[in-house]
């Protein structure tokens, strides 16, 4: 419905409007070009070279053709230095007179040029272009004068001495006086700290130092300042001596100075000169002024403070020795008070620009300060001020804090526990520069981190540590700073060696394998592709190891997406500088050459590219079947591959894999191949390591094993023990007391009669006891127990026997003896109860005795065999190495043998062709005897004249026979 409506002028060129301002902006285009004589006035003969181009446009050219000739002048020395400097120097010094700013800083930037990339030879021109310096160095625009000053500052380096005396100087000592201007005098003490180094001390103070206390005194602040800022240079020139004489009572003067660009000129100076002075000057003169700037309020100076902060852990670190205790806490309070500079207090902020700058400048001092308070003392002094500084609001300064934060761990030691919390508020930091600034030293801050895994406190942190890690990566992950994600997984892959392979396992493998299979960004994927091989590779349970290969076989090299299996190229390709030959080639080299078949022509490309470094994997003999399929791989891509960038590729790669043996120095061989040992023997070593760790594991439960089952024998012992003491202890008590009952009813029957049987039982009883007392112990219970049963029935017989006959007062004395006597028994066997229980404790005290003996035993056993086994692993890697020499000189030898083998075939060939034809000249000899023995045989016949004859025939047969037999002989 719109196309009626619509012009078709329009739809082409748009509408008319539009393009009349197009013609509107061209008009004045055509008006700025060149008019015909403008361009002869700019064309160049082409048959000119360069030089003659350059004296030319020099001559009459324009100002830009002029600025560009003086730019190009440094290629021009470098292509004809002697013609450069005959014909072009001297027309570029006609040019400079009275030219302009920008040709005048083309020159100077160009003669700086050639000084400092030393095109010249320094004796043959380097004066030519003195001259031209200085006769321009006092240019009434400072910046043109500037630029002239730092060319010559460089040409001093390559001066000789006599040049510098004479041409340097005697100027200088005219330019420095009050009469001549402010820039002649800044750069006459910039001058002269260059020069003081080229000279010998007695030169420097004769000459100079007269010339640098006049700049010192100087009316100007300008000027102090810029000689305060040479003295360094000066000092060290001049020697320890004389600086203490001669300089540093101007330096504490300037340290007084009104102007506060001087003080803090001499304050940078004194610092740094602090390590050219004794013990007095430091205390005397560098403390004062330190405890002096120390006291300076924070908007007073904040200049001084900014460089105050700067040097402070410098400052702390050469002056420890001079410090008081009081001093010493002065210095740690004002260091907690520049750590929160500028910071929101009591309502007040101050420049937030200047404040950000001191705290970064406090980040940078951190660990000096931690060595100048201490490990011992650092969560009192300066915990407090690393914290705030760690969670900074400025981003500036947490970055500093996360750059230093590595040399703050080490120093710490076991007390790193103390920054676990700051180290996860940086690792999980919103601003990416801070994680970039924690991931340039992140292995040295982990492996200090995490060595200290003993700790129980860190143990328990372990998990948030872990998730404050995976956490950073993906945040890393899902921006756009993919340098930033690859940093952090090449740093990632220390973990390999820093945690548990079970841990990684879990963890971290997954989360690799899924960058790997998932990330765009060919540079983090190669990264990851090193980083699970590192993983795999340090991985000591074989497990662990199997699933990993599987997952990366099924996903990648058997994957649906040809992206997948392009991807399992390249970690093929990482491999190969990961693993050793050997293992590369039994995982790796298999699925890879099975790609061949691959249907995606991009894979079979990348396949191609990789055959060269496949092929170096394989040696001989070793590997004759893989480097068969090898060839059968190639051989199928030649004749069977259609696409033409495949086809060209391997074609390249045949020509390459036929070159690789012969071109590859052997130097070069032997360092891979030195390599490779190293790994393999690694490899064998994480091998052994996890049979070990089996064997300890299964040991250690085997001991456990052995432990609760002693233990549980034990109890049951003890019980039966205790249980067979104390019956026997029970019996024990029985029978002494019925032995006294007894022997006090045989007293009373001795008041009425029967003497016979007291008798007889007093003279049983001694021997009882003596029984008793030498049966002791659980092993005769049974004994005694047979004997009191024994001696119970005689007693109770010959009592039931002697009780009739007893009166009855006697009886009730009886009576009351033996309940006196009951008593005393109770008591007794009480006594003899605990004394059982002693007895006890003592039995399971010695038996605990005897286990922690045997224990020890058991640990000494273990301690000799884990030498034991360190020693054979020692021997086995001496016999590795061995053995991996004797192969190598056995597939030289193999190679021998085998160029040995086919001179042997054929020489075999010869004498077999030789065989033949002795045997074809054994048959000639018969059939030429043969021939002769039926010419003789005709003769004979002749001769004789009889056929019939029987005896001539049988004759006749007879020789032919023997003639037969002799030639079947030969």
């Amino acid at each position: 419905m719109f196309s009626s409506r619509m012009n078709p002028s329009s739809l082409l060129f748009g509408p008319l409007e539009e393009l009349q301002e197009l013609a509107f902006i061209e008009r004045p285009i055509r008006r700025s070009l060149k008019t015909a004589e403008e361009i002869d006035q700019l064309t160049v003969d082409e048959d000119l070279n360069d030089i003659e181009r350059a004296v030319y446009l020099l001559s009459v050219g324009q100002e830009v053709q002029r600025a560009s000739v003086i730019s190009n002048l440094p290629s021009l020395v470098r292509q004809n230095p002697a013609e450069t400097f005959r014909r072009v120097v001297p027309k570029v010094r006609e040019v400079l007179n009275g030219a302009g700013a920008e040709i005048q800083l083309a020159a100077a930037g160009s003669f700086l040029t050639i000084l400092q990339d030393d095109i010249i030879l320094i004796h043959t021109h380097t004066y030519s272009i003195l001259k031209t310096v200085l006769l321009h160095l006092n240019h009434r625009d400072t910046v043109v004068s500037n630029a002239w000053l730092e060319t010559l500052l460089s040409a001093i380096n390559a001066l000789p001495k006599e040049t510098i005396k004479q041409e340097v100087l005697n100027p200088l000592l005219y330019q420095s006086q009050l009469s001549h201007s402010l820039q002649a005098r800044l750069a006459s003490c910039r001058i002269l700290g260059k020069v003081a180094c080229k000279f010998d001390s007695q030169i420097v103070k004769k000459e100079l130092l007269p010339l640098v206390r006049s700049l010192c005194q100087d009316v100007e602040f300008e000027v102090r300042s810029c000689m305060c800022r040479q003295l360094e240079s000066i000092a060290r020139a001049t020697g320890v001596d004389d600086t203490r004489t001669e300089l540093l009572p101007e330096l504490v003067e300037l340290a007084d100075d009104e102007e506060s660009s001087v003080r803090l000129a001499a304050f940078d100076t004194i610092i740094n000169l602090m390590e050219m002075m004794d013990g007095d000057d430091r205390l005397h003169v560098v403390v004062p002024l330190v405890m002096s700037v120390c006291e300076v309020s924070s908007q007073a100076d904040e200049a001084l403070l900014a460089s105050l902060s700067f040097q402070f852990g410098k400052l702390c670190s050469g002056l420890a020795g001079s410090l008081s205790d009081e001093q010493k806490s002065r210095l740690l309070q004002k260091f907690k008070v520049l750590c929160v500079s500028g910071l929101q207090t009591e309502g007040n902020q101050t420049d937030g620009t200047e404040s950000a700058l001191i705290r970064c400048n406090c980040c940078y001092n951190l660990p000096a300060m931690v060595v100048f308070s201490e490990s011992t003392h650092f969560l009192a002094e300066i915990y407090p001020s690393f914290s705030s500084l760690c969670c900074d609001p400025e981003v500036s300064v947490r970055r500093s804090a996360a750059a230093s934060f590595h040399q703050v761990v080490k120093l710490l030691g076991s007390n790193v526990h103390l920054v676990h919390k700051e180290f996860l508020a940086l690792l999980q930091d919103d601003a990416l520069e801070v994680l970039d600034a924690l991931m340039n030293h992140l292995e040295d801050t982990l492996e200090a981190v995490l060595s200290r895994g003993e700790n129980l406190t860190l143990d328990n942190k372990f998990p948030e540590l872990l998730s404050a890690l995976l956490l950073a990566e993906q945040k890393v992950g899902c921006s756009l700073r993919w340098r930033l994600h690859e940093k952090l997984l090449q740093r990632y892959s220390c973990l390999a060696r820093l945690l548990p392979g079970e841990l990684l396992h879990q963890s971290f493998s997954p989360r690799i394998f899924i960058i790997l299979t998932t990330n765009k960004v060919l540079p983090v994927q190669k990264e990851a592709a090193r980083t699970f091989c590192t993983f795999l590779r340090y991985n000591r349970k074989q497990e662990q190891r199997q699933e990993m290969m599987e997952r990366l076989i099924q996903d990648l090299a058997q994957g649906r997406s040809y992206w997948n299996r392009l991807r399992f190229l390249d970690v093929c390709e990482t491999a190969t500088e990961v693993f050793s030959r050997k293992y590369f080639n039994k995982h790796f080299l298999i699925p890879a050459l099975e790609l061949v078949h691959d249907p995606v022509a991009n894979v079979r490309y990348k396949l191609c590219q990789l055959l060269p470094r496949l092929r170096s994997s394989l040696r001989l003999p070793a590997d004759k079947q893989l480097l068969q399929q090898l060839d059968f791989c190639v051989q199928k891509l030649l004749c069977r591959e259609k696409d033409k960038d495949v086809v060209a590729t391997i074609r390249k790669t045949v020509l390459e894999l036929d070159k690789l043996d012969l071109t590859e120095p052997f130097h070069k061989r032997q360092e891979r191949d030195l390599l490779d040992q190293k790994k393999e023997k690694e490899e064998t070593l994480l091998l052994e390591m996890e049979q070990l760790e089996r064997q300890q594991t299964e040991g250690k439960l085997n001991s456990e094993k052995h432990t609760e089952r002693k233990r549980r024998d034990s109890k049951t012992s003890l019980s039966a023990t205790k249980s067979m003491s104390v019956s026997s202890s029970g019996a024990t008590l029985s029978s002494s007391g019925k032995e006294m009952r007894k022997a006090k009813l045989s007293r009373s029957r001795s008041l009425s009669s029967q003497p016979t049987t007291s008798k007889s039982t007093n003279s049983d009883r001694p021997l009882k006891l003596k029984e008793l007392s030498g049966t002791s112990g659980p092993g005769k219970s049974s004994m005694i127990s047979s004997k009191d049963d024994s001696l119970r029935t005689a007693h109770f017989t010959m009592a039931t026997q002697s009780t009739p006959s007893m009166p009855v007062l006697i009886r009730s004395n009886t009576t009351s003896l033996l309940d006196r006597a009951s008593t005393l028994d109770h008591r007794s066997s009480t006594m003899e109860h605990k004394t059982s229980t002693l007895d006890q404790r003592d039995h399971r005290t010695i038996t605990l005795d005897h286990r922690t003996s045997n224990m020890d035993h058991r640990n000494n056993m273990m301690e000799q065999r884990t030498g034991t086994m360190d020693h054979r692993t020692s021997t086995l890697d001496h016999r590795t190495s061995t053995l991996d020499q004797r192969d190598h000189r056995t597939s030289t030898l193999d190679q021998r043998d085998l160029r040995t083998s086919t001179l042997d075939q054929r020489d075999l060939r010869t004498n077999t062709l030789d065989h033949r034809d002795h045997r074809t000249s054994t048959l000639d000899q018969r059939d030429h005897r043969t021939s002769t023995l039926d010419q003789r045989s005709k003769t004979m016949d002749r001769g004789c004249g009889v056929k019939d004859n029987p005896s001539r025939k049988l004759s006749i047969n007879r020789k032919s026979n023997s003639f037969s037999v002799q030639s079947g002989r030969d």
